[in-house]
C-alpha cells in the first residue's frame, strides 16, 4: 500500500469520525429510566412538630397540566446587580426573569451582557417556581419586595401569598459567584392542613446554536442518583423524564449552564425534563412536610447561572463538571486543557497558547513522526523505480502489485511503517479538537489582526486558505502516487479541506495549520537528509 493512500484514508477517517459524532449526538436514542416515587423527610424550623408528608401521586409526578399552564412570567420586577450578574426578579413567582453575564458580551461587536435568562429573546430561557398541592392545584405566589435597598450586596427579600400559603423568598447573591442562593419559607396561613411540594425549573424553547460539522449539545441535563444524562428536546417530547434524586436539573447550550441545585441533604427530590406547551422545562420537585395551620417549613437551594468552566464547576462538586463534554478521549483532553490554560497564563493570548500546545504535542510525538517521515522519504527514493515498474507491467495490476512488493522487500522499505505513528497520534488530535470546541475561554478570544473571535469561523477565510496551501506543500514532500486517479484525488485534497475547514472555528483551523507547518519542517529535514544519501 502506498503512503499516499494511507494519508488519504486517515484524513478522511478523521473527518468522518467527527461527522459521525455530530450525527450521533443529534440522533442517538437516550435511555429512559423509570421514575420511582419518594417522600421527603424535611423538618420544619418551627418549634411545633410537623407530621411526615403524605404526598399524593399527582404531586410526586409533576403533572403535565402544570407544565402546560406555566407560561413565561412578565410584569413588575426588582432589579439587581453584582460583579458578574445584572438582572431582574419578577414579582409574579419571585423568580429570575432576566439575567445577563457581565463578563461575557453578546458578541465581539456587542458589549451587552450575554442573556443567559431572557423572557423576550428569541432564545427564550427563564426560571420558574411554584407550589403543587396534593390535589394537583398549582399555586404561584404574587410577591412584593419587603425591604427595597440600593445596596447590591444586600439580600432581596420578597413576601407574598399563594392560596393558603404565606411565602417569604430571599435571594442572596455573592459578589463574584455564579451561584444564586434561594431561601423559601412557607407558612400555612389557612385553617386546614396543607400537603404538597415545591418545584423550581428552567424553561426554554428549542432554539439551538447552529454549528456546521460540529456536535454541540443543547437541551436538558439531569443528575439523579449519581447518574448524569443529557436529554435532547426531541427526547423530552417523545419520552418525558422524571427521575428519583438526589440530584439536580438544568438546561445548557454550547458555553453556558442554568441549573437548579437543591440542598445536598435533600435525598428525596425528583428531577425532571419534559415538554411545556411549545417549550421545554428541566427542574427539581421537592416534597414538603404536611403543614398544620400556622406551621412553617423552609427550603434552601441554589441556582447556577454561568459559563461551563470546568475548573469552576468541579470546585462546586455534584458532577456539574460533566456538562463539559470532551468526548471519547476525555482522559487525554482534560490534561490538554490544563496545559492550554497554563500557556495562556504565560503569553496572555489564546491563539499563541494553541500554537504552543501543538508544538508540545508534536515534540512528544517527534520520534514516531520521524519513523513515518523516513518511510515516506524512502518511498520517494523508490519513485523512479516504481514508475519504471508501472510502464513494464502496463494494465496488469496484479503483476504490478507483486513487482512492487518484491521491490519493497529488496530495498528493505516498509510502506506501512508510516501508518502506526499517525494512528497513535489520532486520539490526541481528536482530544484537542474537543478541548477547543468546548472551551468557553475561546469564546470571543482575539488572536491577531482580523481574528477577533477564535470560536467562530475566520471571516475572511485566510486561515483555511493558508491551511490548504500548507497541505499542498506537505504533499510535495511526499512520493507522488503511481495511479493517475490517486494523483488527481491527492491534488484536489488541499482545496477540499480548505473549503471544509472554512466552516470551522478559527481556533481549530489555527491548530491544524500549526500542526501542518511544524510537520512540514520536520518532514523536510528528514527527507533532505535521506535524499542526500541517495546512491
Amino acid at each position: 500500500m502506498e503512503n499516499q493512500k494511507t494519508f488519504l484514508v486517515i484524513a478522511l477517517a478523521v473527518v468522518f469520525f467527527l461527522l459521525f459524532q455530530a450525527w450521533q449526538a443529534q440522533n442517538a436514542p437516550k435511555p429512559v429510566t423509570p421514575a420511582t416515587s419518594t417522600v421527603s423527610k424535611a423538618v420544619s424550623p418551627s418549634a411545633a412538630p410537623v407530621t411526615a408528608p403524605t404526598v399524593s401521586p399527582s404531586t410526586m409526578t409533576v403533572p403535565a397540566a402544570v407544565s402546560q399552564a406555566m407560561a413565561p412570567a412578565r410584569g413588575p420586577s426588582v432589579p439587581f446587580s453584582t460583579k458578574v450578574f445584572t438582572g431582574h426578579i419578577g414579582l409574579h413567582g419571585g423568580d429570575i426573569q432576566n439575567l445577563g453575564l457581565r463578563a461575557y458580551p453578546v458578541a465581539s461587536n456587542n458589549p451587552a451582557p450575554y442573556p443567559i435568562l431572557d423572557t423576550s429573546s428569541a432564545k427564550l430561557t427563564t426560571q420558574q417556581s411554584g407550589f403543587l398541592g396534593s390535589d394537583g392545584q398549582l399555586l404561584i405566589p404574587q410577591f412584593a419586595e419587603e425591604k427595597p435597598s440600593s445596596d447590591t450586596d444586600s439580600p432581596i427579600v420578597l413576601k407574598g401569598k399563594a392560596g393558603p400559603l404565606t411565602i417569604t423568598k430571599t435571594w442572596v447573591f455573592q459578589p463574584d459567584s455564579y451561584l444564586a442562593e434561594e431561601h423559601i419559607q412557607v407558612t400555612n396561613s389557612g385553617t386546614q392542613p396543607w400537603n404538597g411540594s415545591y418545584f423550581d425549573q428552567i424553561l426554554r424553547n428549542d432554539r439551538a446554536e447552529s454549528h456546521m460539522f460540529m456536535s454541540i449539545f443543547t437541551g436538558a441535563v439531569l443528575m439523579h442518583g449519581g447518574n448524569f444524562s443529557e436529554v435532547s428536546f426531541g427526547d423530552m417530547r417523545d419520552h418525558p423524564h422524571t427521575e428519583a434524586g438526589p440530584g439536580w436539573a438544568g438546561m445548557m447550550d454550547h458555553y453556558f449552564l442554568a441549573a437548579v441545585l437543591p440542598a445536598e441533604q435533600a435525598q428525596h427530590v425528583q428531577v425532571y425534563a419534559r415538554p411545556s406547551g411549545s417549550n421545554y422545562v428541566a427542574g427539581v420537585n421537592t416534597p414538603l412536610p404536611t403543614l398544620a395551620p400556622g406551621q412553617s417549613t423552609t427550603i434552601t437551594q441554589q441556582i447556577f447561572l454561568g459559563p461551563k468552566q470546568q475548573s469552576r464547576l468541579a470546585a462546586l462538586g455534584r458532577g456539574l463538571e460533566q456538562t463539559v463534554d470532551y468526548g471519547w478521549f476525555a482522559i487525554i483532553a482534560e490534561p490538554m486543557h490544563l496545559v492550554l490554560k497554563w500557556f495562556h497564563g504565560l503569553v496572555g493570548n489564546w491563539g499563541l497558547a494553541i500554537i504552543l500546545l501543538v508544538i508540545v504535542i508534536k515534540a512528544i510525538f517527534f520520534y514516531p513522526s520521524a519513523i513515518s517521515y523516513r518511510s515516506m522519504a524512502n518511498m520517494r527514493k523508490l519513485q523512479p523505480k516504481l514508475e519504471k515498474l508501472k510502464k513494464e507491467c502496463g494494465d496488469d495490476k496484479q503483476k504490478l502489485g507483486a513487482a512492487m512488493m518484491e521491490l519493497y522487500r529488496t530495498e528493505k522499505v516498509n510502506p506501512m511503517a508510516g501508518c502506526l505513528p499517525i494512528l497513535l497520534q489520532m486520539p490526541f488530535f481528536i482530544a484537542l479538537y474537543w478541548v477547543l470546541v468546548e472551551s468557553v475561554s475561546l469564546r470571543q478570544a482575539p488572536f491577531i489582526l482580523w481574528i477577533h473571535d477564535l470560536a467562530v469561523p475566520d471571516p475572511y477565510y485566510i486561515l483555511p486558505l493558508l491551511m490548504g496551501i500548507s497541505m499542498f506543500f506537505q504533499q510535495r514532500l511526499n512520493p507522488a502516487p503511481v495511479d493517475p486517479m490517486q494523483k488527481k484525488i491527492m491534488s484536489a485534497l488541499p482545496v477540499i479541506f480548505a473549503v471544509f475547514f472554512s466552516f470551522f472555528p478559527a481556533g481549530l483551523v489555527l491548530y491544524w495549520l500549526t500542526n501542518n507547518v511544524v510537520s512540514i519542517g520536520q518532514q523536510y529535514l528528514i527527507t533532505r537528509h535521506i535524499m542526500a544519501a541517495k546512491d
